[in-house]
């Protein structure tokens, strides 16, 4: 059987001072854009189906655009915290 361990991934925020302010800021933002990011990709895919089914393209294509963005905006929401725990390494560092 194989075994998958998942590594846990998070800010290291002991490395900076005034962690505690910045670990909510950070976490509030990341909520805020995952949510909106999701509500968008569900109102964007249910727009998109139903202005092909009556026929409407440019319903459907604007819907669909709008789909790309959502998706883009949410990998970028979700990067959000690789680059934070980037730059709270470099500031460690310095």
């Amino acid at each position: 059987m194989f075994t998958f361990i998942l590594p846990s991934v998070g800010p290291d925020f002991g490395a900076v001072g005034g962690s505690s302010q910045l670990r909510a800021i950070v976490g509030a933002l990341l909520t805020y854009g995952l949510v909106t990011a999701v509500l968008m990709v569900v109102i964007c895919a249910a727009t998109w189906a139903i202005g092909s089914a009556q026929g409407s393209w440019q319903t459907a294509s604007k819907a669909k655009t709008g789909l790309i963005v959502a998706i883009g905006g949410a990998v970028l929401t979700g990067g959000a915290l690789a680059w934070t725990n980037w730059l709270l390494d470099v500031g460690a560092t310095l």
